[in-house]
């Protein structure tokens, strides 16, 4: 893989603009099938490097100079849903783990305990670990296997080799609608229906910029297929969902959760894929507020896993 973006301020595409953020990523990677717990298993494995070049950019930590991530990554996987598109019995797993080298350990010449060091010192070459796990069970509750309950439970969290080096990339944005389109920070981003995007991400106002560095979220469905068709698919569902961000381990807490329930749509399209409206209201306050989030319309597109 390689991609190449530049966002700048410029008005129009052929302007050179005045400050930018520039990003530019190549990797490689190799999966393969397992015989070994079973047949459903698979493991693939990533090298990955990539380089951030801001310029006067005022709404992000850095704010000049280029940030570097080299990184390795392994996902270990299992699937055994019968139907990618309706799955009635089968499960889902994954595990994955993203290392960069700890720069901070062998660079004895920089004290990143200073407060005085320039970011662009400071976040020269990224470091961080990652893990993330996510499972994803169907079960049917009739005989024909129409009516199907989903439950989902995943977890994220992003760890640092020195207190005093945290990576301002690869968090996690949490709430909203999870469309996991274009980012410009390598974020992830965790979808938890009935809340605004973004707004169960902690805000601290002395690091606007940061995202969540662990979450946990967990759902249930009930789904019912209204039309199956080879070409097309159209499902109704309704969800609890429950969630939340921290900012670190320390502040995690599983059982601190935002709460939501709703009804949604899929309706899958050949060429397009899987269209999804979804209704949910947010018994719980947000990152900015303790009153309850209210209802909420979702749009999404895409699988949920």
């Amino acid at each position: 893989g390689l991609y190449y973006s530049d966002e700048t301020d410029a008005y129009y595409a052929w302007q050179s603009g005045n400050r930018h953020f520039r990003t530019i990523g190549v990797s490689v990677g190799i999966g393969r099938r397992l015989s070994w717990p079973d047949r459903y298993f698979t493991i693939y494995n990533e090298i990955s490097y990539q380089a951030y070049n801001l310029k006067d950019w005022s709404s992000f930590l850095v704010t000049n100079g280029t940030s570097n991530i080299f990184a390795l990554k392994t996902v270990l996987a299992r699937n055994s849903v019968d139907s990618p598109i309706y799955p009635r019995t089968g499960s889902e797993f994954s595990l994955s783990l993203t290392l960069t080298p700890p720069y901070s350990l062998f660079q004895k010449n920089v004290d990143y305990a200073d407060p005085n060091l320039p970011d662009y010192k400071r976040y020269k070459w990224i470091e961080y670990h990652k893990w993330q796990f996510k499972a994803q069970w169907y079960y049917p509750l009739t005989n024909n296997n129409k009516l199907v309950l989903m439950a989902r439970a995943e977890m994220g969290y992003l760890g640092s080799y020195n207190k005093n080096k945290p990576s301002p990339f690869e968090g996690f944005d949490v709430g909203g609608d999870g469309m996991t389109g274009y980012n410009i920070y390598g974020y992830d981003v965790i979808g938890l229906r009935g809340y605004s995007d973004g707004s169960l991400t902690p805000y601290d106002p002395q690091d606007p910029y940061a995202y969540a560095n662990v979450y946990n979220k967990y759902t249930l469905e009930l789904r019912y297929p209204f039309l199956q068709q080879p070409a097309t698919h159209i499902y109704g569902l309704v969800f609890a969902e429950a969630g939340n961000g921290y900012r670190n381990w320390q502040e995690f807490d599983p059982f601190k959760l935002h709460r939501s329930l709703g009804v949604g749509i899929r309706v899958y399209i050949p060429f397009i894929g899987m269209i999804g409206l979804d209704w949910g209201y947010g018994f719980d306050g947000t990152a900015r507020s303790s009153k309850p989030h209210g209802g909420k319309l979702h749009f999404s597109m895409g699988m949920d896993f």
